[in-house]
């Protein structure tokens, strides 16, 4: 895999709810307060169950060495089915004790510090897919919570 993809960035943008900056919408019952947009980048780190790192599941790793270096969050999914570069399908199996579903970890948070996480990752990541995109991030809070508008 070519490594410059630690300095390669998209442009994507991720919102939750409208997109309109002062957009309001309710949920459960309660009008919630869209906050206005802001630049982040986005990790997403596509993997197997069957990784592992030092004995220990590689998904567990890279979401605990994220947590210790103060990234906003890191959540891992996991796959119902899925294939790669290998083209070998990856789907549970009934009678095998070794599961090897895809797994697919994303980070978001400012740009300089998902940047300073990229060489974790490197050191991690012997064989996976690590997408990187700048992504516009608008957080949803509730009204009572929100700073008031002047």
């Amino acid at each position: 895999m070519d490594p410059s993809w630690l300095g390669r960035a998209r442009d994507t943008t991720v919102a939750a709810g409208p997109t309109a900056p002062d957009a309001r919408r309710l949920c459960d019952g309660q009008e919630d307060v869209m906050m206005p947009m802001e630049s982040a980048l986005q990790l997403t780190i596509f993997i197997e169950e069957c990784d592992t790192w030092h004995h220990r599941p590689l998904f567990a790793e890279i979401v605990h060495r994220a947590h210790e270096a103060g990234l906003a969050g890191a959540t891992a999914f996991r796959g119902v089915e899925g294939f790669g570069a290998s083209s070998v399908m990856h789907a549970p199996r009934m009678l095998s004790l070794k599961q090897d579903l895809p797994l697919v970890i994303v980070i978001v948070d400012d740009e300089e510090r998902v940047r300073r996480f990229l060489p974790t990752l490197r050191e991690l990541i012997d064989e996976g897919l690590v997408i990187v995109e700048r992504v516009g991030v608008m957080q949803c809070t509730d009204r009572d919570s929100a700073p008031a508008r002047v």
